[in-house]
C-alpha cells in the first residue's frame, strides 16, 4: 500500500500528520522550514536557506495536501511556499525515527573466531576486479571490525591499489607507509623485536586512526605472531557483567601521551578507555600499557580507575576473546583500530627478517564508501 497522508492538524509548534497506515508523526514549524527542498543548492546540494533569519514564531499560515499528493505549506513569513514529497517526508519523520529500537551494526566476536580465520578473508584480485568485492571486504571491516586480505603483491607501497579503491589513507608523522621493522634506536615499540600488547595505535591523538592496514612482506623470523581482540566484544561482557567497572571506564578519562625522540610535539589527550555514541553504541576503545601517561585522576577515584584498568587489560588478553595467527606475505591485516587492539609475540630478528607496511584511514572512508556503493 502507497503511503499516504490522511490528515493534517496544527498543534502548538508542531504540524501533526496521520498517515494510512496509522502512524502518526509531529513535525516543528522551524524543522520543515529548514527543510524545505527548496533550501538547498541544487549541484552542491549545501543549504542556502539561513534558518537564523526567520522569527521562532513562524508557523503555516495555509497547508494542505496538493493534488500530487504532496504536503504544500505556506508559511507566515518571507512569502514563500513549500512542498514536500509524502516519501522523503516519512522516511525523515523523527518521531517514527525515534520510536524504533536502536540496533547495533556490530558483529561481536571472541576467540572463536580463530577456528574460521576464512570467514573474514578475502582475496585482492576479487576487491580490485569488482565492486561486489570491495563491498565485501567493507563489510568486514563495518561490521566485524578485522578483514585479512589475501595474495596481495608483496613489493614496497604495492597496497596502494587495493587500499585507494576505498579512498585516500592518512597522513601521520610515521609517513605513509610506515615501516614495521627491527631499526636500531627505535622511536617507538613497534620498531623492535619485542612483544607487543594488544593495543589502540595512537590514542594520545584527539582522533586516532579509524582504521589501519597492516601489509606483509616478509614474514621469515621465527616468532612474529599476531593477536587481535574485539574490544568492544570485551566492553559488552564487562557491561553486561561487571557494572561498575564498565561505568568506571566510561565516565573517568585517562591520559595518554606519546614522547617520540624524533618529534619536535609532545601529543597528549585525555580520554575514557570506553567512549559511547549517542545511541549507547560502542564508538571507541582506547587501550595502550606503553602510552598511557601518568594518570593524574581524583584521588578518590584513583584506586577505582586502576582496579578497572587492571581488569580490562586482564580481559583484553584473556584467551576466550583473543585470536591468534600468523602474517603470511601478501597478507593485509585491515582492521579498526578504534575497536579491534593488536598485539604480537616477539621475534628473532637473527632468525629471518620481518617487514611489514602500515597504512591509515579515517573511519569516514569506510563508512561513506560502503553507504555509497550500497546505494
Amino acid at each position: 500500500m502507497p503511503i499516504e497522508i490522511s490528515k493534517v492538524s496544527k498543534n502548538g509548534s508542531t504540524l501533526n500528520v496521520e498517515w494510512n497506515d496509522g502512524e502518526k508523526s509531529s513535525f516543528n514549524y522551524m524543522w520543515l522550514r529548514d527543510n524545505c527542498p527548496n533550501a538547498h543548492d541544487k549541484d552542491s546540494r549545501h543549504r542556502m536557506f539561513n534558518i537564523l533569519k526567520v522569527s521562532q514564531d513562524i508557523n503555516p499560515k495555509k497547508y494542505n495536501v496538493n493534488k500530487e499528493g504532496k504536503l504544500e505549506i505556506e508559511w507566515s513569513e518571507g512569502n514563500h511556499t513549500s512542498c514536500y514529497d509524502i516519501k522523503w517526508l516519512r522516511e525523515n519523520c523523527y518521531t517514527l525515527k525515534n520510536k524504533k529500537k536502536y540496533i547495533s551494526p556490530y558483529q561481536l566476536w571472541d576467540c572463536s573466531l580463530q577456528e574460521n580465520l576464512k570467514s573474514v578473508s578475502i582475496e585482492h584480485d576479487e576487491i580490485i576486479n569488482s565492486d561486489e568485492g570491495l563491498i565485501k571486504w567493507l563489510e568486514l571491516l563495518h561490521y566485524k571490525g578485522i578483514a585479512i586480505v589475501k595474495h596481495t603483491p608483496t613489493e614496497k607501497e604495492s597496497a596502494f591499489p587495493v587500499l585507494n579503491r576505498i579512498s585516500h589513507t592518512r597522513e601521520t608523522f610515521f609517513k605513509t607507509p610506515f615501516e614495521v621493522v627491527n631499526i636500531p634506536k627505535p622511536n617507538n615499540s613497534a620498531y623492535t623485536a619485542h612483544a607487543l600488547n594488544n593495543h589502540m595505535d595512537l590514542p594520545w591523538f584527539e582522533n586516532p586512526p579509524g582504521y589501519q592496514f597492516l601489509h606483509c612482506l616478509i614474514n621469515a623470523a621465527e616468532g612474529g605472531n599476531s593477536s587481535a581482540v574485539d574490544a568492544f566484544m570485551v566492553a559488552d561482557y564487562l557491561r553486561k557483567n561487571e557494572k561498575e567497572i564498565f561505568e568506571t571506564l566510561v565516565t573517568v578519562p585517562l591520559k595518554f601521551r606519546d614522547k617520540d625522540y624524533t618529534q619536535k610535539a609532545h601529543r597528549s589527550f585525555y580520554s575514557p578507555a570506553i567512549t559511547l555514541t549517542k545511541d549507547g553504541d560502542y564508538n571507541d576503545i582506547r587501550f595502550s600499557v606503553a602510552t598511557m601517561d601518568t594518570l593524574d585522576c581524583h584521588p578518590d577515584e584513583m584506586e577505582k580507575v586502576y582496579k578497572a584498568h587492571h581488569r580490562f587489560g586482564n580481559l583484553l588478553h584473556d584467551d576466550r576473546f583473543v585470536i591468534k595467527f600468523r602474517l603470511e606475505p601478501g597478507d593485509i591485516f585491515s582492521f579498526n583500530n578504534r575497536r579491534l587492539l593488536h598485539g604480537r609475540t616477539g621475534f628473532d630478528p637473527n632468525s629471518g627478517h620481518r617487514h611489514l607496511q602500515g597504512y591509515y584511514m579515517d573511519r569516514d572512508e569506510i563508512i561513506g564508501r560502503l553507504n555509497y556503493l550500497k546505494k
